[in-house]
């Protein structure tokens, strides 16, 4: 091991943590360093995530409403109707009763936002908005859970329907870099991934964007999407990580090491400071290191089970929380509460201004 490759990962820590940027090409080499260096990398990543975000962690949990025979080809995921001898199960909307039951649940959990995850190219029928309407409504009055969604490409019009609904939050994967992107999905493109993750932001919604590592990617392709990430100016930014699926394409993929996962975390976190980096599926890879992503520089996971695969136990995730010291945060409870005494400074600046007004008026009539 060489002390230069230390004081550059050091040198690059101190500016990134001074407010400037590590570079594409300082984050190609240091997610290509070798193992050796990783604890080091790590502890760089982890004084950056404390910088920014502190010992507070960020907590979701997602419900899968509609599940299988999906339009999109998705190469990684077993709801696509175009792969056959898939496990994947096939059912329409579920109750709205359901997925109030699930977000309360999620809710005691600590989960701050709850995700409703419906197949399909994006919100396209009356059908869909009819029950997308009714479940947004139902979360509204029997939890105080933030409301997200994940229902594909969006349009200007969609996303501001969806904002009417009473929807907060939009999360939509670039899923990879756009040079691999054809590799993963050719049913839509990979420009209107991005118009979608802009429609969601002019509509006022919050917007979480990452992708999956471990689909035969290479280790710039990884830098690529988190650069362009961070060009799009995402906040909230979930790490999956392959977990090959029974007749996708992806089936024979070999799941990344638990080494390789935390490495990429730790740069990730180097080009998206201040981000919300939340990890989620693929972390049984990690085995007894899952611990070992916040000090890799996540600030965030997702809790309960992903999208067709099952997460890890709760009480485990829970404890796993307590015995690092980590709080778990309520972003959206607290915007809506910055966002409320906001209104009502407002509403007392109006108030006072009018009052202003009427005795300046009453004094110029004496």
């Amino acid at each position: 091991m060489d002390n230069s490759t230390y004081q550059r990962i050091d040198d690059i820590t101190h500016r990134v943590l001074d407010g400037g940027e590590a570079s594409a090409t300082e984050a190609q080499w240091l997610i290509g360093l070798h193992h050796d260096y990783l604890p080091w990398l790590m502890a760089g990543a982890d004084r950056i995530r404390k910088a920014n975000r502190g010992n507070e962690i960020e907590v979701c949990a997602i419900s899968n409403v509609r599940s299988g025979n999906c339009s999109e080809n998705c190469s990684f995921c077993s709801q696509s109707g175009h792969h056959k001898n898939t496990i994947a199960p096939v059912y329409e909307f579920i109750d709205s009763s359901e997925l109030t039951r699930q977000a309360q649940r999620a809710r005691e959990w600590g989960a701050s936002d709850f995700g409703v995850v419906s197949k399909g190219w994006g919100m396209r029928s009356d059908k869909e908005r009819q029950k997308l309407g009714e479940y947004f409504s139902a979360m509204d009055k029997n939890s105080d859970i933030g409301r997200c969604a994940s229902l594909g490409v969006l349009t200007e019009n969609t996303a501001s329907e969806l904002k009417n609904m009473g929807l907060e939050n939009y999360h939509h994967n670039l899923e990879s870099a756009e040079s691999f992107f054809d590799n993963v999905c050719t049913s839509h493109s990979y420009q209107e991934n991005i118009d979608t993750i802009r429609h969601a932001r002019d509509a006022g919604l919050r917007v979480c964007a990452g992708g999956i590592l471990g689909m035969g990617e290479s280790l710039d392709q990884r830098i690529e999407l988190a650069v362009q990430l961070r060009d799009l100016g995402v906040e909230s930014v979930p790490l999956n990580f392959l977990s090959p699926q029974k007749g996708t394409p992806m089936a024979d993929r070999e799941p990344l090491s638990a080494y390789e996962i935390l490495q990429s975390i730790a740069v990730f976190r180097y080009l998206l400071p201040k981000a919300e980096i939340r990890i989620a599926g693929g972390r049984q890879f990690l085995g007894d290191m899952q611990s070992m992503i916040f000090m890799a520089g996540a600030s965030g996971v997702m809790i309960g089970d992903y999208l067709t695969t099952s997460g890890r136990s709760v009480d485990d995730d829970l404890k796993m929380f307590d015995d690092l010291k980590l709080r778990v945060r309520g972003d959206t409870q607290q915007r809506r509460s910055s966002q409320q005494s906001r209104s009502v400074q407002q509403s007392s600046d109006g108030f006072s201004s009018k009052q202003t007004t009427s005795q300046e008026q009453k004094s110029a009539s004496a």
